[in-house]
């Protein structure tokens, strides 16, 4: 099959790789029709996260069509269209029983936190992703979710990340009706945040970037208010005067490790990585919102330590939430909401490139050129892999 191969730092390829096999009983083999580069990709590709392998085959957020199921998957049929969350997880251990499927203690064993992720480095588990044609989906009757037939795939796909973990950005500020939601970080996920923010009740939302094409962009998807922080000098002061000096209810990081705004998180974070990347938008966040607001993170960090002023979290009595999105637990909800035109996710995908130019994708996202949003690869023949019908098998 051909594949997305990583060779080191901003080194990938397409190149042909064996065909995933059924290596347990529960496993199925998905042929992938469509995948997406995310943000979180770019730290493998930058090489901020040191145990990346070449070889590895990225990817996170995919749909594709079942083509082979191993002997023991009892609800999963060959031909069904399934998007396919991001977090593997086993439906029944501690963590997935309360619904927290993003730390599931049987697909990452040896972490102390995060569970398994596709395509996302031996930290999370080592399994290969789904930029692909074929990937092995490991609890194959626990994880993936049948598309139903009158969900667009470009939807689809972006259910499998971009759009649930926005939305549970925004779950995770606790959303008081008619508060206002400071969101940083005008990629994908934010957009995606400051959108979902208005769903839960904020009376005003704010997105914080520096690239002015993303906000412009994001000021007409999400119809909110945009800060260029390269125009501010003084990022807390600015939003606590845009707030009557109060500061924002809540702020969302929907950045992570990659933050641009501070010289000596670039140094320490991203250049030395004597912490695990550049903390400038922790520190936004804790100082821009209010005394006892809520501050939601979900932009990705690594697992070292990070300089962040947890004494003003403390004395400013702030509630810090954070964790990877729960795919799953959302999706009843986020389909409700497309059905209803309250979101329609693939209106942010401006690139489609096939899965044989994927080292020209990732130049392209990395690099913001050509006012990329999201990227989304084919594989070759995807527009010719046939599906059942949904309704069609119940």
């Amino acid at each position: 099959m051909l594949a997305m191969n990583y060779r080191g730092p901003y080194r990938v390829r397409a190149e042909h790789k064996p065909d995933p096999v059924i290596e347990h009983p529960g496993d199925a083999i998905v042929r992938v029709t469509r995948s997406c580069i995310c943000g979180s990709d770019l730290h493998l590709y930058h090489g901020l996260v040191p145990d990346t392998r070449v070889g590895h085959t990225f990817g996170h957020e995919f749909i594709g069509v079942v083509e082979e199921v191993g002997s023991g998957v009892q609800h999963l049929k060959v031909g069904q269209k399934v998007l396919v969350p991001f977090n593997l997880f086993c439906g029944s251990c501690f963590f997935c029983d309360r619904e927290l499927y993003g730390n599931c203690h049987n697909t990452n064993p040896q972490a102390t936190a995060v569970g398994g992720i596709y395509g996302y480095s031996h930290t999370a588990g080592g399994y290969d992703g789904g930029q692909a044609e074929l990937v092995r989906v490991p609890m194959a009757d626990v994880g993936p979710m049948v598309i139903p037939d009158d969900i667009h795939d470009d939807d689809a796909v972006l259910l499998t990340d971009a759009v649930p973990t926005g939305y549970q950005a925004a779950e995770m500020g606790d959303i008081k009706e008619g508060d206002t939601v400071v969101v940083f970080g005008a990629g994908p996920v934010g957009i995606f945040a400051a959108k979902s923010a208005w769903l839960m009740g904020a009376g005003r939302v704010i997105v914080v970037d520096h690239v002015e094409y993303r906000l412009e962009f994001v000021k007409r998807y999400a119809q909110c208010e945009v800060v260029n922080f390269k125009e501010v000098q003084d990022m807390a002061l600015h939003i606590k005067k845009m707030t009557d000096w109060l500061g924002a209810d809540v702020c969302i990081d929907a950045v992570g490790c990659e933050a641009s705004g501070s010289a000596m998180q670039t140094i320490t974070g991203r250049w030395t990585m004597m912490q695990a990347g550049a903390a400038t938008v922790l520190h936004w966040c804790i100082n821009s919102v209010r005394k006892g607001g809520n501050v939601s993170i979900v932009g990705v960090y690594g697992p070292t330590f990070n300089a962040v002023p947890i004494g003003n979290a403390l004395n400013k009595g702030l509630t810090l939430r954070m964790n990877q999105a729960s795919v799953k637990r959302h999706l009843p909800r986020l389909i409700e909401h497309i059905r209803a035109g309250r979101l329609n996710p693939k209106e942010i995908i401006t690139h489609r490139v096939p899965l044989e130019e994927v080292s020209d994708a990732y130049h392209i996202f990395s690099g913001k050129l050509d006012n990329c949003i999201k990227t989304i690869l084919i594989p070759p023949n995807a527009n010719q892999v046939k599906a059942v019908s949904a309704s069609a098998l119940h």
